[in-house]
């Protein structure tokens, strides 16, 4: 009877200590993986989990913290996306959306200036027109840096309405209310100019671009386009593999992209022979970031392209977007990226063939552009 209680006895403490082992293995593990500020954050929430008296959503306060997280990294590449950004983000990304019909920018601190109003669009009945500043969206003051949350804002569940406070180019404000509707955006339009110059322009480096890139300049070529012209102004890039189809169809063989990662292992991309053999121009403007002005960069690079317009960022890493057990998600810059000589933009942005401003009449920049591809 003795024996027998002292084994079970026996089994208990080295299921106890098997228990011990492994929650203090469990743990090490996780120490190495985060360290005490990883730890700190997770005894933070336990705390006010455990020990907080008043109302809250822990979700709201996870999400709070994670964007505090990703803002102390101090740059300005990388974001958090809450679950409902995250989801609208992805379907933007198809060229599908979401929202209201307008494309924006942030030049102005006051808010969002509009810059492109989509043809047969809820904006468009609205009555909203370019140039126009969206100030407050559902109330909600878009001053100063509150701007980079308008455009998520705006965009929301098909069907609903969304109330904008819309300042007009004579200083007059008023407030709209437009529906929301699902529009898909075609990331590519283009036509012919004067001199056979093929004028193309791109919005955005997202799905079906670089197919549409494609499509449109060979229609220019078989039309009889001598030059083309692409327009990336207010283009704020997308994805890499669309900006490596683009320069692969457009340049002959030779390295035109490379990525290098935190561990310095770089990756080459390469272009094949074919190309297309035409003089080129492209139009830049200070919303001209990332695959867009790598797009220009490498064009210059080649000797096939001239750069007019403003000054850019030089923006040079990319970022990769990891969803979280939450549903939002960070996106944060986990490589730079260079053109294929070795040419990294940060710090400099584009060097200008000719540097233009537009004014109040015509397209200087256009017309700077179609002199340089006259000469």
């Amino acid at each position: 009877m003795r024996k027998k209680r002292f084994s079970l006895i026996h089994l208990l403490l080295l299921v106890l200590l098997t228990v011990v082992v492994t929650v203090g293995v469990g743990l090490g593990v996780i120490y190495q993986m985060v360290g005490k500020e990883g730890l700190s954050l997770l005894e933070g929430l336990h705390l006010i989990n455990e020990k907080f008296v008043g109302e809250y959503d822990e979700g709201e306060v996870v999400d709070a913290a994670l964007e505090g997280m990703v803002e102390g990294l101090g740059d300005r590449w990388s974001y958090f996306l809450t679950e409902e950004e995250y989801e609208a983000q992805n379907q933007r990304r198809t060229n599908q959306y979401v929202g209201v019909g307008v494309t924006v920018n942030y030049a102005s601190e006051e808010g969002l200036q509009i810059v492109e109003v989509t043809a047969g669009g809820p904006a468009e009945e609205a009555g909203l027109q370019p140039g126009e500043l969206i100030t407050a969206v559902d109330g909600f003051s878009l001053a100063g840096e509150a701007r980079y949350e308008g455009a998520n804002k705006i965009q929301g569940e098909e069907g609903t309405t969304v109330s904008l406070e819309v300042r007009g180019t004579d200083g007059q404000t008023r407030t709209v209310e437009v529906k929301r509707t699902k529009l898909e955006t075609d990331p590519v339009s283009a036509e012919m100019l004067e001199n056979n110059v093929g004028y193309v322009r791109l919005s955005n480096f997202y799905d079906r671009s670089a197919d549409r890139l494609k499509e449109e300049v060979t229609r220019l070529q078989e039309e009889g386009a001598t030059a083309l012209a692409f327009d990336m102004r207010n283009n704020g890039g997308g994805y890499l593999s669309q900006l490596t189809d683009m320069l692969d169809f457009l340049l002959p063989e030779g390295p035109i992209f490379i990525t290098r990662d935190r561990a310095g292992n770089e990756k080459v991309t390469q272009s094949d022979a074919s190309c297309v053999d035409l003089p080129m121009a492209v139009l830049v403007n200070a919303d001209t970031y990332s695959a867009a002005e790598f797009f220009a960069a490498e064009l210059q690079e080649w000797g096939v392209a001239v750069i007019v317009g403003e000054p850019t960022s030089g923006k040079g890493y990319s970022q990769q977007t990891f969803e979280l057990p939450n549903g939002s998600a960070v996106a944060i810059s986990t490589g730079a990226y260079f053109t294929g000589s070795g040419t990294s933009l940060i710090g400099t942005g584009l060097t200008l063939d000719k540097e233009v401003y537009l004014t109040d009449q015509g397209d200087a920049q256009l017309e700077a552009a179609l002199e340089l591809l006259e000469q």
